[in-house]
């Protein structure tokens, strides 16, 4: 049985939602079913880490997340020690 929802959205997140949507050959219904269930998907397991690929993937899922690598360690010394030179 299929339900009929309501979402308030302001002006330019409509005007986002339906450009995404029109990007990707959906209808905006389409895109926003579509895009909670992936957010469902991605957000919504209570997964076990003790099996080797569900612990693959959640480190590959980290990596993606992260944006910046860490410093090099000599770089990060001599900061440390700059630092405390004063």
């Amino acid at each position: 049985m299929s339900m009929r929802v309501q979402v308030i959205l302001d002006e330019k997140e409509i005007l986002r939602f339906r450009f995404q949507a029109r990007k990707e050959s959906e209808s905006l219904s389409a895109w926003l079913r579509d895009s909670g269930r992936k957010m469902i998907e991605k957000n919504g397991r209570n997964e076990s880490l003790s099996d080797p690929a569900a612990l693959k993937d959640f480190f590959k899922r980290c990596q993606e997340r992260e944006r910046d690598q860490d410093p090099d360690w000599e770089d990060h010394k001599k900061s440390i020690l700059n630092r405390n030179s004063y």
